[in-house]
């Protein structure tokens, strides 16, 4: 797939490799011969295999870690699976003796286990012909929760007893069982999804590089490349890191941004006077962890701080934008928020507006967006006549040459505009333009509905002239939207009730949905609305037509 996906590293990686993929199994297979050998010489019991690396693996580690090929070493891998953990670094013992291992490439699971109880030993080693490969050694538990989860291995104890009653747990099992308890105990901390699963994707994350370091009581913990103290003490607990004042690092105090090394052993110290976590806090730590604590922290300790906060930069916003405050701010707006959001009450809002969870404009914005709507939707064609109506009252009528009367302006430059096309025998209404004249459009206009107070003001009545009055050709352009179940045949039933009525047609375009609804867009010259009303009633009854509508803004 990645061949035609992404065709340029597919043979990008095919010119680096310059193997091909039968010539890599052949020398994987050879190793495991060779590996196979050694392993039963000594007296270990194990299933060994292997296999080389696919193209796509290759290229999808390298963008993910931001790797060269040169950087990736397990090209060629081989996982041999013993009984216990014994075998594990007996066979380990062995492949050493077998080849030279790569410096700084052996890495300790088992001893130290990744975040999701992932246990196995890896080391790199330099193969007979020079080329890096990897082995993985295991136990068949620790296979088991590799490929299946740490569930399987639950499942598996279960069937073994054959439906008896259980076995107490091991220490190493609460420790599998400790690791569900963290995530359900972070799935509580976080009031929000996303941060959870942003929590998951990134501290869980099994391809990051981490760093092991332990408790004063000798647990080990793994925390991302980078963490701080801080880090570590929200890694214990949320009362620890936020009661928490200074570290030591192996006996010796460290200022709160020191960068943990693998090995070291950290000593929190936390006092119950402390004021908790500080802002600042949020630039220094490495976890997400740590940072929804924080963050989480702050919500509920300062609520009221925020929320005061939160109704500031709202007003604040309000201000910047030219926006009256007290317009927007009403309830049935505040539940659309809510509702967008998942809040349950507005002041919990206003509190993660406060602390920065969300920003001020977006509650703003929306907000604005909901009171012109609703604003907007309560201006009807009866307001705009009745503006009309009275600069009919203000003015006297004069006729003019271009087939529109307007009254109180004679033989003024006169446009029609495009977004609604009115054509002769509909109500229409001038408005007045900045150095253009006057845009003439039909009353139900969205655009004439939705003016301002301030711009309706520019309103002025006017009327169609006869034709014998005025120098106009006589033509029109109009414009209709058809809603239609697509067919075979569809647009010569339509271009036919045209063509009847001697009628061109200027532009169709159509578009259909998935669903196999057709929207065809009509352009054309008519006579006026007579002529219109006659071609859309023709239109209205071919077959598969759902229904008609005219342009209005």
């Amino acid at each position: 797939s990645l061949k035609y996906l992404e065709p340029e590293a597919y043979y990008d990686l095919v010119h680096q490799i310059a193997q091909r993929k039968s010539v890599r199994d052949d020398y994987v297979q050879s190793l495991v011969e060779e590996v196979k050998k050694h392993i039963h010489e000594a007296g270990i019991p194990a299933q060994i295999d292997g296999r080389a690396k696919h193209f796509f693996s290759i290229y999808k580690k390298m963008k993910n870690q931001d790797k060269t090929l040169d950087q990736i070493y397990d090209l060629f891998a081989i996982r041999i699976i013993v009984d216990s953990v014994k075998d594990c670094y007996a066979a380990l013992g062995v492949i050493h003796e077998m080849y030279k291992p790569i410096p700084g490439r052996f890495k300790d699971y088992i001893a130290m286990p990744k975040p999701n109880m992932y246990q196995s030993l890896h080391t790199t080693l330099i193969g007979p012909t020079g080329q890096p490969f990897e082995i993985q050694i295991r136990t068949y538990e620790m296979h088991r929760t590799a490929e299946y989860g740490i569930a399987a291995h639950w499942k598996y104890k279960e069937a073994s007893n054959n439906g008896g009653a259980a076995a107490p747990m091991t220490v190493t099992e609460e420790e599998k069982l400790s690791w569900l308890r963290q995530i359900l105990e972070w799935q509580r901390d976080m009031s929000d999804n996303k941060e959870f699963m942003s929590l998951l994707k990134s501290d869980l994350d099994l391809f990051s590089d981490t760093v092991f370091c332990f408790t004063p009581t000798g647990d080990v913990k793994n925390l991302p490349n980078g963490s701080t103290p801080i880090d570590f003490a929200y890694s214990i607990h949320s009362a620890v890191g936020n009661k928490m004042i200074g570290a030591k690092v192996n006996g010796k105090l460290v200022p709160i941004d020191y960068v943990i090394q693998n090995g070291d052993r950290i000593e929190v110290l936390t006092s119950q006077n402390s004021k908790g976590p500080s802002r600042d806090w949020l630039n220094i730590v490495k976890s997400t962890q740590a940072k929804n604590k924080i963050n989480q922290w702050f919500r509920s300790e300062l609520k009221e701080e925020n929320i005061v906060r939160g109704k500031e930069l709202l007003a604040s916003c309000c201000k910047s934008k030219g926006i009256n405050l007290s317009d927007i701010n009403r309830p049935e707006y505040q539940d659309k928020i809510m509702r967008k959001y998942g809040f349950h009450d507005w002041n919990s809002c206003l509190a993660t507006v406060g602390h920065g969870g969300l920003k001020e404009g977006q509650i703003v914005n929306r907000m604005y967006e909901e009171y012109k709507k609703d604003h907007l939707a309560r201006i009807t064609d009866e307001e705009v006549l009745e503006t009309i109506s009275e600069n009919k009252e203000k003015v006297p009528e004069k006729k003019s040459k271009s087939g529109i009367i307007v009254k109180g302006l004679y033989d003024v430059a006169v446009h029609f505009s495009k977004c609604c096309s009115p054509v002769p025998g509909d109500e229409i209404v001038g408005f007045v333009t900045r150095g253009r004249g006057v845009s003439i459009h039909r009353t139900d206009c969205i655009n004439i509905i939705n003016l301002s107070d301030m711009e309706r003001e520019r309103l002025i009545d006017a009327e169609w002239q006869h034709d014998e009055e005025s120098g106009n050709s006589g033509l029109y352009l109009a414009e209709i939207k058809v809603f239609c179940n697509n067919r075979t045949g569809l647009l010569v039933d339509i271009t036919r009730a045209f063509t009847e009525r001697a009628i061109d047609i200027n532009a169709i375009h159509s578009k259909t949905s998935k669903q196999g609804i057709a929207t065809i867009d009509i352009s054309f010259n008519t006579k006026g609305k007579a002529e219109l009303t006659s071609v859309i009633d023709k239109l209205r009854q071919i077959d598969s037509i759902i229904d008609i509508e005219r342009t209005t803004g």
